[in-house]
Formats: C-alpha cells, sequence, structure tokens
C-alpha cells in the first residue's frame, strides 16, 4: 500500500478517535485551528506550508485572523488518502500547545 492508497475505515476511525478535533465534512478531512493572534496563526500556516512542500502534498485552507480552517484529500484519488492523515497528523504536532 502506498501514501496514496484511500485510507481505510478502520484507520480513518482510529485517526477520528485519536484526533477529535478532525471530522470528515463533504468527503475531506477537516479541522479548524485557532491560535492566540494572527502571528501565531500566520506562523503555523508558514510553517505547514513548508512541510507540505517537501511532501508534495497541499491543504485546502484559508485564515482569518486567528483562524485556521483546514481540508485534506487527495485530489488524484478523489479520497483521503494515508497521505492526508499523515499531513493531518504532521500538523498536529506543529500547532502542539499554540492552538487553543
Amino acid at each position: 500500500m502506498t501514501h496514496t492508497s484511500l485510507v481505510n475505515q478502520h484507520e480513518l476511525q482510529e485517526f477520528l478517535h485519536q484526533n477529535p478535533q478532525w471530522l470528515v465534512q463533504d468527503g475531506k478531512l477537516h479541522r479548524e485551528y485557532q491560535f492566540a493572534s494572527f502571528v501565531q496563526a500566520f506562523g503555523f500556516m508558514t510553517q505547514v506550508a513548508q512541510l507540505a512542500e517537501a511532501m508534495n502534498h497541499h491543504p485546502d485552507w484559508s485564515n482569518s485572523y486567528n483562524r485556521v480552517k483546514v481540508d485534506l484529500i487527495t485530489h488524484t484519488t478523489g479520497g483521503i488518502t494515508r497521505l492526508d492523515v499523515e499531513l493531518a497528523r504532521k500538523m498536529e504536532v506543529l500547532a502542539g500547545s499554540d492552538s487553543l
């Protein structure tokens, strides 16, 4: 199985159980982060952008002041893959204690 294989239901449910802030919305992994300030939110996005570029896997996201909305899906497969779950896990580490 490759990183771009669709994630199976068991793997997806395990990830969602371990990371309850994430949910499946419109067939995508979705999460909304909130930070103490715009600078912290933008700093998080900068770190994720560098990581995403290195992974060659880019989130669909938006920022409004101290909030970052994220959707993850692998467009080439039309669904949530192991790559999406891997990026989501790494985003959780990067957000760490900065996220409210």
